[in-house]
């Protein structure tokens, strides 16, 4: 017999993320692995833009971090083939260099002791958002991760390989998990890889969504209250590891494999 229905919202939403701590698994996947398979996850997502965007990762080792090869696409980046940087872009580890733009990652590391994972895209809806110099507007459910979470750069600073451009990103950012960036895409930077990739592909969704609405009326404010307890609800590392497990599963079916190579955690890994 149902015991629960008596039960206040609160409490019902203590006890749900308390079973979602245990109930949800992890993976054994490496952090290189992450990174790899989040390049292959965005790229189906329609990230893909050339050799344009970057993905990073925190290292081990104080002031590195793990990227992709300029010249290599989302589609073409294996665990194997990353390369460690340093805050100058000095290759550490792997072969070829980094994309300069990668310079104002350093500068959003330095800020955010917090961030572990930078995920920078020009999808789509995003980009065509951007061009609107308007923010983001989050009024559904789905999109309340990103709710009060998503700052607005509306300077265009040019391409950003100057430390001009790191300084203008990383300070609108802020504390924000997110950043649309106008006339250029998206940024997102979280505690982790899981939850950086799922929140990019939520921000191409979001942007899509916008601009849906808005070519078909004013879009309408949800509640701050409820938009915020949704943003909390959603915004949990069960949930990432939950979306970004399904997400990878994806990837693997639509013949991704070959991002991964291995199964052993390097030293230099560092946090997951």
């Amino acid at each position: 017999m149902a015991d629960s229905f008596a039960t206040p919202k609160s409490a019902l939403v203590d006890l749900a993320q308390q079973r979602m701590r245990t109930a949800l698994p992890d993976h054994d996947w490496s952090l290189r692995q992450k990174v790899a398979l989040t390049c292959r996850i965005l790229f189906d997502a329609g990230h893909d833009s050339g050799l344009a965007g970057q993905i990073t990762a925190r290292a081990e080792r104080p002031g590195t971090y793990w990227t992709q090869r300029l010249g290599l696409g989302f589609d073409e980046v294996t665990e194997d083939n990353l390369l460690l940087v340093d805050e100058d872009l000095n290759v550490l580890a792997g072969e070829g260099m980094a994309n300069p733009a990668n310079r104002f990652h350093s500068w959003v590391y330095r800020a955010r002791p917090d961030v572990n994972c930078i995920v920078h895209t020009h999808p789509p809806h995003i980009s065509a958002l951007s061009m609107l110099e308007t923010p983001l507007v989050v009024s559904h459910m789905d999109l309340c991760p990103l709710y009060d979470d998503c700052a607005f750069l509306a300077e265009w600073p040019g391409i950003p390989v100057g430390n001009e451009e790191g300084e203008l990103i990383s300070a609108a950012l802020g504390d924000k998990r997110a950043l649309l960036l106008a006339h250029h895409g998206q940024l997102v930077a979280t505690a982790g890889v899981e939850e950086s990739c799922t929140l990019a592909v939520l921000f191409e969704r979001a942007a899509r969504l916008q601009l849906l609405a808005s070519a078909s009326g004013r879009i309408r404010e949800i509640p701050e209250p409820l938009a915020r307890e949704a943003h909390d609800w959603t915004s949990t590392p069960g949930r990432s590891q939950a979306n970004f497990a399904y997400y990878a599963r994806r990837a693997l079916r639509a013949g991704h494999g070959d991002a991964l190579t291995s199964r052993t955690d390097s030293p230099e890994d560092g946090p997951r």
